[in-house]
């Protein structure tokens, strides 16, 4: 049904120049799903997530969240939506602390008589912070370490802590656990269950198959700046193998062999 779709997009273009990075992606979400999004280096992954994002604009196309035709003017837009996103970069602020990061852009504030100068409320946004980390399984020894000082690991969960924290219309985590160790991957892993449990939907740009299969109802493969495939894989009938073949080429969906 059209009213529990949360994303979708239609014919969804990027060209830079004469580069055709993302070409005609039509795409849906659904309420509380989960979906991965594969494909090789370059197949149009965080090209796609960037065009509805906001970081980049569009060259065409349309995207509605929640029945809404949405053109965000940047991040920021798209998180004030209820959009947050855990990009590969990070988007942290290396010399703040945890709770400033987390609230960064939505900071908590006191005294509002004071007409447009509003007192920062540092005490809230500490006991909001560790809930918030509470809420997530995230160990932080030290919550006011600036992130500088902290490990590669405990910087992309903090970015994730950030995501879960505000209770997001949609989550997108691209390659969240991609230099992470074995300890810090089941911690991420763990949090993306955490969302699926409380009915948050999300979409995850992956790498590592075994992620996908174990905490995804779909899998949507790109290639070549395009969507080649749409599968579910709740009912165990696709195998990697099936995923590997059309990330490759050496297979297509009928409906998609544009992509071809």
């Amino acid at each position: 049904m059209e009213n529990d779709i949360v994303l979708k997009t239609e014919d969804l273009t990027k060209h830079y120049g004469g580069v055709q990075a993302l070409e005609g992606a039509n795409f849906e979400l659904k309420k509380g799903e989960h979906v991965a999004i594969m494909g090789d280096n370059g197949a149009g992954k965080s090209t796609f997530v960037r065009q509805i994002t906001g970081v980049e604009q569009r060259t065409r196309g349309t995207v509605w969240l929640y029945g809404e035709n949405v053109a965000f003017g940047g991040p920021l837009d798209a998180r004030e939506a209820g959009i947050e996103t855990v990009f590969q970069t990070l988007a942290l602020a290396d010399d703040l602390d945890v709770p400033d990061n987390l609230f960064l852009g939505r900071e908590k504030t006191r005294l509002d008589w004071l007409g447009p100068f509003r007192l920062l409320d540092y005490k809230a946004m500490r006991r909001a912070t560790i809930e918030g980390l509470e809420k997530t399984a995230v160990k932080i020894p030290n919550i006011r370490n600036t992130i500088r000082n902290m490990s590669g690991g405990q910087r992309q969960c903090v970015a994730i802590a950030r995501t879960a924290t505000f209770h997001s219309r949609l989550t997108i985590m691209d390659e969240p656990t991609a230099a992470l160790g074995v300890q810090e991957t089941a911690q991420v892993e763990n949090i993306i269950r955490t969302l699926k449990e409380q009915g948050e939907p999300l979409i995850l740009i992956s790498h590592n198959m075994r992620q996908v299969f174990d905490l995804v109802d779909r899998i949507v493969v790109f290639r070549r700046g395009r969507i080649c495939a749409n599968l579910d894989i709740k009912n165990g009938d696709i195998t990697g193998e099936d995923v590997v073949a059309y990330i490759t080429g050496a297979k297509t969906q009928p409906e998609y062999q544009e992509a071809a």
